[in-house]
């Protein structure tokens, strides 16, 4: 079981563990920072330092349970051994590009009827995916009313409902392909706005950040047709 401190501090940078289990699945810690690949978010990279080693974490990846969170080292690491005390650095740059980009997908959703179909996050652009019935939608206009959104500087606060409200409120689900990080008795769910101005709300497991300003500028780069009905929107940070 690791501890998912991502989850509460996703600002830390560095932090303190203790090696748990190593083998072809990885490095598994007792406490981490490293986000595992999930909900269309990629995972971490970094380094472990251990003693008078280094060894760069390539990705993060989950296991076989929730509680499982594997660190993959990069080809031709040294493995350190069960109950090795590490120091953990995950790399900062990337990561806050991905939690501005992840708030960024969830204003696009507030944006968009329909449920989102499939999605993925990245550093430089990202893409969401919609179950669109009918109606138009220009790039333009959407990139004005998520800079809007953006430059009205919305806080993004965290909060957990049981896995039997989700299931009772089927329509917080807006994600199609993904299942709500349900399983453990409790499910995150993520806001942005405050209690008598929701901007969006619904379950999620990923990292974002404290409030939309910090997002910058974004830009809707495309708007293709992936079906009769699905349509993918690109968002490029403009900088």
């Amino acid at each position: 079981m690791t501890e998912k401190l991502y989850l509460e501090t996703p600002y830390d940078q560095d932090f303190e563990a203790e090696v748990i289990a190593v083998s072809e699945n990885g490095i598994q810690l007792n406490k981490s920072l490293f986000y595992p690949t999930s909900g269309g978010q990629p995972g971490d990279v970094g380094k472990l330092e251990a003693a008078n080693d280094e060894i760069n974490i390539a990705t993060t990846r989950k296991g076989d349970t929730p509680d499982d969170v594997w660190h993959i080292p990069a080809e031709g690491s040294n493995l350190p051994t069960i109950g090795t005390k590490v120091t953990g650095h995950i790399d900062w740059d990337i990561r806050h590009k991905h939690m501005r980009m992840h708030t960024t997908m969830h204003l696009l959703c507030s944006l968009i009827e329909g449920d989102a179909t499939g999605g993925q996050i990245g550093a430089e652009k990202s893409r969401l995916d919609f179950n669109i019935p009918s109606g138009a939608y220009d790039k333009e206009d959407i990139t004005e009313k998520l800079n809007a959104l953006i430059e009205q500087d919305h806080p993004i606060s965290t909060s957990w409902i049981t896995d039997e409200e989700l299931t009772a409120n089927p329509d917080l689900v807006r994600t199609m392909s993904v299942k709500p990080p349900m399983g453990t008795g409790k499910v995150r769910m993520v806001q942005i706005g405050n209690d008598d101005n929701i901007v969006d709300y619904q379950p999620c497991g990923g990292t974002h950040v404290k409030s939309t300003k910090e997002i910058g500028r974004v830009r809707v780069a495309k708007i293709e047709n992936k079906g009769k009905q699905n349509k993918r929107f690109q968002i490029v940070f403009e900088e």
